[in-house]
């Protein structure tokens, strides 16, 4: 039986490189900015109590939908 793989060919092949900003703080403060003028998340402010992490959870979910139904 035949190896699938060919054991004699290198094993990661690098197709191209990513470049890291060279201020990571400004470029994410612009991704927050950006993503914010396209879906702004309207959860209103406040301290929010909950019976358990399932029922927090069902609220956060209700209004990331409320978010991308209006």
């Amino acid at each position: 039986m035949e190896p699938i793989i060919n054991l004699d060919d290198p094993v990661g092949k690098t197709v191209g490189r990513r470049k890291a900003p060279t201020d990571a703080l400004s470029y994410a403060l612009g991704l927050q900015r950006a993503l914010n003028q396209i879906a702004p998340l309207r959860i209103p402010r406040g301290v929010y109590r909950f019976r358990s992490h399932e029922e927090a959870d069902r609220w956060l979910m209700d209004r990331l939908i409320q978010r991308r139904t209006t």
